[in-house]
């Protein structure tokens, strides 16, 4: 059986390995494309890309009481591509940092945060930390659509499952 602290570390490794795979459609797009208004809730690939860099890093410095964090959830932190794909880089290895030094007894910890409106919080540190990996999920999924419908013939698959796959040791055959 995975432990929670084990769970944690493959979310915040598959956080990573599906914005690598999302950013490198993304950077094969025309500017135009990929700055489109396409009807979700940030607008373009580009503002959804953004929001989901801005989430997280709200998200670390409550966790964290380090890094910046903006104030509004539809900030354009980054206008180039590359710039945020760094960018994007750096804060998946500070989460993955972040979540692979906590214990059992760290994420079970009840913490005290407040909303960006200001309201107090207070939760334990393993249902923040799912919020934040099931929020990327959830946006990672209005940008593959962002992807398709703009015409990329077979944008990368993001399944979860994938990642184990790749990452697997060679799997023993089946008892018989």
């Amino acid at each position: 059986m995975t432990s929670l602290a084990d769970h944690m570390r493959t979310m915040a490794a598959y956080n990573a390995w599906a914005n690598d795979r999302l950013y490198a459609a993304a950077a094969k797009l025309p500017d135009d494309a990929y700055r489109q208004e396409a009807g979700a809730f940030f607008g373009s690939l580009h503002g959804t890309l953004n929001h989901l860099l801005v989430v997280d890093r709200l998200w670390l410095r409550r966790l964290t009481g380090e890094g910046g964090a903006p104030n509004r959830l539809d900030v354009i932190l980054f206008e180039d591509l590359e710039d945020l794909r760094r960018a994007r880089v750096a804060e998946d290895a500070r989460l993955e940092a972040y979540v692979a030094g906590l214990s059992a007894g760290g994420l079970a910890a009840i913490f005290d945060y407040a909303t960006t409106s200001g309201v107090p919080q207070r939760q334990p540190r393993s249902e923040a930390l799912a919020h934040l990996f099931n929020h990327q999920t959830h946006h990672r999924g209005q940008a593959h659509a962002i992807l398709t419908r703009l015409g990329v013939a077979e944008p990368p698959s993001l399944d979860l499952l994938l990642m184990q796959r790749e990452r697997a040791s060679p799997v023993m055959p089946a008892a018989r």
